[in-house]
C-alpha cells in the first residue's frame, strides 16, 4: 500500500518517482488550452482514471468567455542567411504563450518591439504570455539580444488561433459522506519545473494513493490551467461548491525553500491543520495571510463562493530568481523536496479525515488505565511511535464532545497523529465513542 513505503528517515514517500514524472512532463508545451494540455492530461490518466472535459470556445464562464485555443509547431528568429539564433524546438519558453502566427523580415528595431529579455538575468529566457493581446513575441536571453546587431532578421511562427476548447481533467473519489476535499494545481505552464510540475506530480501521486483508500471524506481533484480553468468549473459546479469542507492549492513545492501557506480567506479550518502538521513537521515554514493576488485560491475565495481554500508552496510566486525563467528547470527541484511535500500534504489529508468529536461515556473523574491493560497499550504504541500515556490522559479529559482531536493536539502540542492513536486505544476501551465529524 501507498501508505507503507516509507524513506531512510522514515517518513512516507509516493508511490510513483515524482521527479521522474516531472521530467516525463517537462518538455511538453502547456497553455491555457491546446494540445500540449491534452497531452500532459493524458500522461496523468495513465495513473489515476481522469475525467477529461472540454468547454468550447466562447462558452461564458462567470463574468469571462473560453478564449480560443493555441496550438502552435514552430519558431524561430533567423538571420537574412538563414542561420537559426532563436528556435522554439530548443526551448519552449522562446515564444510568448499564445502568439499569433507571422512571417515576416524585421529591421532590428521593429524586431525589439516584441522581444522580451531579463537584463538583469542576461542568460535565461524569460516566460511571458499574451492570452489575450493580439500579439505575437519572443522570449531570448538578454545576452543574445545584445549580439543581434544584424540590420534585419527572418521571423517565422506557425502557430494557430481557432474554435477549439479549454481542456481540463478531474478525479472525484467518493467518500462515506457528502463533504469533499479539494485539491488543485494548475497545467498551463510550459517547460517550468517547480512554478507548474511539482504540483502536477504531487497531485498525480496524492490522488493515487486516495483512490485506493476508503475515506470519511470525499477527494476532489482537479488540474485546470490557470484562473480560465477554475472559473469554467465553477460555473459548471456552482449548486455543488457547498459540499467543499476543506480545499489546497499546490504550486512550487519542488525547491528547496522552507514551506509557506497561504491562508483561505475566511480563516477556514484547513489553515489551523496545515499549519499543525507544519509545525511538527520538523521544516522551516512561515504562515502568510490570504490576499487577492497569487493562485486559483482567488477563485475559490472569490466573496460570491468564499471556499475553504489555501495554498501551499515552498517557494512563493515571484519572490526566487528563478521564478518565471528558464532557471525553472529539473535541476532546480529536488526529488528529496518534491517527498517531503508529498508527506506534509498527505499527513494533512490523513488529519482532515480523522479529525473527529469524541465524548466520555463516563466523564466522572479518571478512569482506571491498568485493569483495562491500557498500561501496555500504550507501551506498544510508544515503541511503534505513536501514543503516550500524556496522550491519552489529554483525549480522556477533552473527550467531552466540544474539543476535536485536532483541538486536543494543539491544546497538548503534539502531532495529530498521536492523539488519533490514544482516542484509538481509548475507544477500545470502552472509554469514548464517536460524535459528530469536526471540521
Amino acid at each position: 500500500m501507498l501508505d507503507r513505503l516509507t524513506s531512510p528517515s522514515g517518513a512516507r514517500v509516493p508511490e510513483i518517482d515524482l521527479h521522474a514524472l516531472a521530467t516525463e512532463l517537462f518538455p511538453i508545451n502547456r497553455s491555457l488550452t491546446g494540445d500540449g494540455v491534452r497531452e500532459t492530461l493524458a500522461v496523468v490518466a495513465r495513473h489515476v482514471g481522469l475525467d477529461i472535459h472540454e468547454v468550447p470556445t466562447g462558452t461564458p464562464v462567470l463574468d469571462w468567455h473560453v478564449p480560443s485555443e493555441w496550438n502552435i509547431r514552430r519558431a524561430s528568429i533567423a538571420t537574412m542567411s538563414g542561420r537559426r539564433l532563436v528556435d522554439f524546438a530548443d526551448n519552449n519558453l522562446h515564444v510568448m504563450g499564445y502568439s499569433k502566427p507571422v512571417q515576416a523580415v524585421l529591421s532590428r528595431a521593429e524586431l525589439a518591439r516584441h522581444v522580451h529579455t531579463l537584463p538583469d538575468q542576461p542568460d535565461l529566457i524569460p516566460y511571458r504570455t499574451g492570452y489575450y493581446a493580439d500579439d505575437w513575441g519572443f522570449c531570448l536571453p538578454d545576452r543574445l539580444w545584445q549580439e543581434m546587431t544584424d540590420d534585419s532578421y527572418r521571423v517565422d511562427i506557425d502557430s494557430e488561433l481557432s474554435h477549439g476548447a479549454l481542456t481540463y481533467g478531474e478525479l472525484f473519489v467518493p467518500g462515506r459522506t457528502n463533504k469533499e476535499v479539494l485539491i488543485t494545481c494548475h497545467i498551463c505552464h510550459p517547460s517550468l519545473a517547480n512554478d507548474n510540475l511539482s504540483g502536477i506530480s504531487i497531485a498525480t501521486a496524492l490522488a493515487m494513493r486516495q483512490a485506493r483508500q476508503t475515506r470519511r471524506l470525499g477527494y476532489r481533484f482537479l488540474f485546470l490551467p490557470a484562473t480560465i480553468g477554475a472559473l469554467a468549473w465553477l460555473d459548471r459546479n456552482e449548486s455543488r461548491v457547498d459540499r467543499v469542507e476543506h480545499g489546497l492549492v499546490l504550486t512550487c513545492l519542488g525547491d528547496s525553500s522552507g514551506f509557506h501557506y497561504k491562508q483561505s480567506r475566511k480563516g477556514a479550518p484547513i489553515d489551523r491543520a496545515v499549519m499543525h502538521v507544519l509545525k511538527h513537521s520538523g521544516h522551516r515554514h512561515e504562515s502568510l495571510p490570504f490576499s487577492p493576488y497569487g493562485y486559483d485560491e482567488r477563485q475559490f475565495c472569490s466573496p460570491g463562493f468564499d471556499l475553504p481554500v489555501g495554498c501551499l508552496m515552498r517557494g512563493v510566486h515571484g519572490t526566487f530568481p528563478e521564478y518565471h525563467t528558464s532557471a525553472d528547470n529539473l535541476d532546480f527541484i529536488k526529488p528529496e523536496c518534491l517527498d517531503e511535500s508529498y508527506a506534509v500534504i498527505e499527513q494533512v489529508l490523513d488529519l482532515l479525515d480523522g479529525d473527529l468529536l469524541y465524548e466520555r461515556l463516563d466523564g466522572r473523574g479518571e478512569p482506571q488505565l491498568g485493569r483495562r491493560g491500557l498500561y501496555r497499550a500504550i507501551a506498544g504504541q510508544r515503541e511503534a511511535g505513536g501514543a503516550t500515556q500524556m496522550d491519552l490522559l489529554w483525549v480522556l479529559n477533552l473527550a467531552d464532545g466540544k474539543h476535536s482531536l485536532l483541538d486536543m493536539a494543539i491544546r497538548a502540542d503534539v502531532p495529530f497523529a498521536r492523539i488519533e492513536a490514544a482516542a484509538g486505544l481509548a475507544l477500545e476501551a470502552g472509554l469514548i465513542r464517536p460524535g459528530a465529524p469536526s471540521l
